[in-house]
């Protein structure tokens, strides 16, 4: 079994990813695992072939992505599936489809010009985010019109929430398979510990709205950024392949969940490469 996992390069310590300790065992049960750093190669687009029962999307740079899309649509099983990390990149799409699915979003607005937000201030602030955004960066809080033209550095559409205070800590939700995970962490985080956070308890409505966000976007391996404010619960950000902090043998977990869907594509027969757009077209 051969099984090539996408990942960014970055410093960061061994101790803040889940991922070499994913390898290691998966390396343990005897399958052949590559690692793949499409920012270090130069790669021939040509030379792009399948040459693993299954790629792992872990990283989310827009090389990755690319790499991944190029693999899909010659046949390869990706992990989560490329569509479905295409979509999740994009968070005006993702909104949609989390309403479409009945789960609780704050009212959401998006505009290619800062300005054009001015008017939604009148009932109070608003948190902005790049529309292509990750991990909080480029996030604020917007309280007057005139800290709108702060935002003109922020490239491409802004994606504009209504902001709604907190109660407590963050909370995070993880589906891995069929088990989902809850995690509440101190934001923004100043140490490892901060990121780990602490388990808490899942009740029926939050795993209700974790079950409605799988069977939107069809995929078992998801993270959900929620809040919860005058005791209602909130999805503020869908994450496709989280980093899994705070998850009780979380490694192990993965490796497993991995493991099966690469033994699974190996039964079946191999994909054709997707159709082209002539084809399409004729």
């Amino acid at each position: 079994m051969r099984i090539g996992i996408l990942m960014m390069e970055h410093t960061k310590t061994r101790q803040q990813s889940v991922m070499p300790d994913v390898v290691q065992i998966l390396t343990d049960w005897g399958v052949d695992v590559d690692l793949i750093y499409p920012e270090q190669e130069l790669i021939a687009v040509a030379n792009i072939q399948v040459e693993h029962d299954l790629y792992v999307l872990k990283a989310s740079t827009n090389l990755a992505m690319s790499m991944a899309g190029a693999l899909h649509a010659i046949g390869a099983a990706v992990l989560n599936p490329y569509p479905i990390a295409a979509i999740l990149r994009d968070k005006i799409v993702t909104e949609r489809i989390l309403r479409t699915a009945g789960v609780p979003t704050p009212d959401t607005f998006v505009a290619d010009r800062a300005e054009l937000l001015a008017p939604l201030l009148a009932a109070g602030p608003m948190i902005i985010k790049p529309y292509r955004g990750s991990r909080g960066r480029g996030v604020r809080v917007v309280w007057d019109a005139d800290e709108l033209d702060e935002l003109a550095s922020i490239d491409g559409p802004l994606f504009a929430q209504r902001y709604q205070k907190p109660e407590g800590l963050d909370r995070k939700i993880y589906c891995i398979g069929d088990q989902i995970f809850g995690v509440e962490r101190v934001w923004p985080p100043l140490s490892y510990q901060d990121k780990v956070g602490r388990p808490f308890t899942i009740t029926s409505e939050l795993r209700d709205i974790a079950l409605r966000c799988r069977r939107a976007f069809g995929v078992d391996l998801l993270g959900l950024d929620v809040i919860i404010s005058h005791g209602r619960p909130y999805v503020v950000d869908v994450n496709s392949f989280p980093g899994f902090k705070g998850v009780p043998d979380a490694a192990l977990r993965l490796a497993d969940y991995i493991f099966a869907a690469a033994e699974q594509r190996r039964e079946q027969p191999p994909s054709p490469a997707r159709q082209t757009l002539e084809e399409i077209q004729q």
